[in-house]
């Protein structure tokens, strides 16, 4: 279920959820309000996803809940390791809280594993590690017996993914462990990216429960799972791994249309039109220079299709193409084949 969450909360929420008392340094200061009432800045999400789950009484026909935000965080970053999009203030997380049963735990714990892995490959990426961080005894909260139990359950949930590993130890956040899944980008540099967090502790501090099938109160599993993670760090990661020149399917914009001279440029109009029906992200460069320039600007920015017409191409309907992998261009080529041709090629993954 889509959810959205505010920015700002009382003070209380982020005592009760422990973040004041083990994530405090990573928060901007207090504001002061309401004659004195402190509020803070969201540095994650989960705690109003958690009162959501609270709203109301629960039932164990109601679990696995999922509950999923774009949801945009605040964490006071030391000035020198603020980088760009890498490493920013303010970034939105593809944020999502599973509520599940210790039954279900570990097969929720693979299908997120799993569906990690495969939006991970959609992107291009196929080389994985992961980091098992663990319990930092002077920085967490939570019975010993639980920690464990969610550390083993996770170390099962990477072995049957087949996925190498190795332990962070006092690595994991102060309400559970952790799964990071590192992956490799083209010149073999590492990124963490996906984020699969098991937490037993969220729900005791908040007193959350559901009804058994026996009619009893239980407390539930959460397990924290951010895909992407940052939003803004991994389209700098994938920058970085394609060089600027992503996949067709993954391009901003996916074809550039440049006319010739300015009588042209109803023709590209339409161009543009028919590739934007068939599903092609297209632009019309109409700035007052000549073709050649604009051609140079769509190579520099890594377009992968530009189209060129000129006189001949709107009296027969037709178009140049030139396609990034290819230096050549192709004259006088039909429109609505050029227009399939591109439709498949800019298609996303499956």
């Amino acid at each position: 279920e889509y959810v959205v969450s505010p920015h700002v909360a009382k003070a209380d929420l982020w005592q009760t959820s422990g973040h004041l008392d083990f994530y405090a340094e990573g928060m901007y200061p207090a504001m002061e309000l309401d004659g004195g009432q402190q509020y803070y800045v969201k540095p994650m999400n989960c705690p109003f996803h958690i009162l959501i789950y609270k709203s109301r009484s629960r039932s164990y026909r109601e679990l696995p809940l999922r509950l999923f935000e774009l949801g945009t965080v605040y964490r006071y970053e030391r000035s020198g390791v603020v980088h760009g999009h890498l490493r920013a203030r303010g970034f939105t997380q593809d944020d999502s809280h599973i509520f599940t049963t210790v039954d279900d735990m570990g097969d929720e714990l693979q299908r997120l594993l799993d569906f990690v892995l495969m939006v991970l490959r959609d992107f291009g990426f196929d080389e994985f590690e992961a980091d098992l961080s663990t319990r930092d005894p002077e920085k967490s909260i939570g019975a010993d017996e639980l920690w464990e139990l969610a550390e083993i359950s996770l170390a099962k949930a990477l072995e049957r993914a087949q996925l190498p590993y190795q332990i962070a130890h006092g690595e994991g956040s102060f309400y559970g462990p952790k799964i990071d899944i590192h992956v490799k980008d083209a010149i073999g540099r590492r990124w963490q990216l996906s984020t699969i967090q098991l937490d037993f502790a969220q729900p005791e501090n908040f007193n959350l429960t559901y009804a058994s099938s026996e009619n009893v109160r239980e407390r539930p599993v959460m397990i924290h799972r951010a895909l992407l993670g940052s939003v803004e760090r991994f389209v700098g990661v994938l920058v970085e791994h394609y060089a600027g020149a992503f996949p067709a399917w993954l391009a901003p914009v996916q074809a550039t249309v440049v006319p010739v001279a300015d009588r042209h440029a109803e023709y590209a109009g339409e161009v543009a039109g028919a590739l934007g029906s068939g599903g092609v992200r297209a632009e019309v460069d109409a700035a007052d220079e000549t073709v050649g320039e604009k051609i140079r600007r769509s190579i520099t920015q890594k377009v992968p299709a530009i189209l060129v017409v000129g006189d001949r191409d709107v009296e027969g309907r037709t178009v140049g193409l030139r396609l990034r992998e290819n230096d050549e261009e192709q004259r006088g080529l039909p429109l609505d084949e050029v227009v399939a041709d591109l439709s498949g090629l800019c298609a996303p993954p499956r």
